[in-house]
């Protein structure tokens, strides 16, 4: 069964005012999540070449800085006239060296609220999100892109931070590991359980 199959329900169109409340609400559930947890929750990782929660929250202030709310304004001010700069998807390795997760909690939440305040200063109306920009490797792509992929990123990395510390007990659960489809690898967990 394809993932469009086993849609519950339509999927849903961009809109602004859908969109921002989840946008708030990252850095509240990133810290509910994983303030004063142990290392071995925020550091573990799936693998190697896998990301653990402390570089996925890295990830997040990276996009802050360098991808979304730039990418918006270049947008606008350029079209697809001038290609966006590309993002190293990696930078956080080097940028969160030597901090805590406590200030990365603390930077990505900050951060998020000044680029909701500058999103919502440029006054977007609903004509504003076909408008199209350039992007380096995928080509021309609208605003209304651009931002529902910033709501789809946040849900996306939130899900994998909960995939990643959820696998830390794959063989802990036993036998319950059958009935846990987040637990198998992804092959397997190709299957709804």
């Amino acid at each position: 069964m394809s993932l469009t199959q086993r849609r519950l329900s339509p999927a849903m169109e961009y809109r602004f005012d859908d969109a921002l409340p989840i946008l708030r609400r990252t850095p509240s559930v990133l810290r509910a999540l994983l303030a004063g947890l142990p290392d071995r929750w925020t550091r573990a990782t799936e693998g190697p070449g896998t990301w653990s929660p402390f570089d996925v929250v890295g990830h997040l202030i990276h996009g802050e800085r360098d991808d979304w709310v730039p990418r918006v304004e270049h947008l606008l001010e350029h079209g697809d006239a001038v290609p966006f700069r590309p993002f190293d998807r990696e930078a956080m390795f080097r940028n969160s060296k030597g901090k805590t997760l406590t200030e990365l909690l603390d930077e990505f939440e900050s951060l998020r609220a000044r680029s909701l305040e500058r999103l919502e200063a440029l006054s977007l109306g609903d004509g504003d999100f076909g408008r199209t920009g350039l992007h380096p490797a995928l080509g021309r792509v609208t605003l209304g892109h651009l931002l529902a992929t910033w709501v789809a990123h946040d849900l996306a990395h939130l899900s994998q931070i909960v995939r990643t510390m959820a696998r830390q007990y794959t063989d802990a659960v036993g036998p319950w590991a059958e009935y846990i489809s987040m637990l198998k690898s992804a092959k397997e967990a190709g299957r709804v359980g």
